[in-house]
């Protein structure tokens, strides 16, 4: 099977939250659960100087449905939601 590169939101509960703690936490639970692979991060500022964090990572297919990350990222303290965005397929 093919590799998915997939985006994961992860809304924080207050603009207070420690975002580096919350991403290292975040990228812990992908590497658990997808893999080891490529990750890149990117801060999104979204009202009110809250800021989300979206990870962008790559998860083989055949490991099916990257939701079960989303849901054990949304355990993690400090997080408020997180949410599949982006799924393709990866080409080459």
């Amino acid at each position: 099977m093919a590799n998915a590169i997939i985006t994961v939101k992860i809304m924080p509960d207050s603009p207070e939250v420690d975002l580096a703690k919350v991403e290292e936490e975040a990228k812990k639970t992908i590497a658990e659960l997808a893999g080891e692979g490529e990750t890149k991060t990117e801060i999104e500022p979204v009202a009110f100087g809250l800021k989300a964090v979206k990870i962008i990572f790559v998860m083989d297919e055949a490991k099916g449905s990257p939701d079960p990350i989303a849901e054990k990222i949304t355990q993690i303290e400090g997080v408020n939601s997180a949410e599949i965005t982006d799924v393709r397929r990866a080409i080459g």
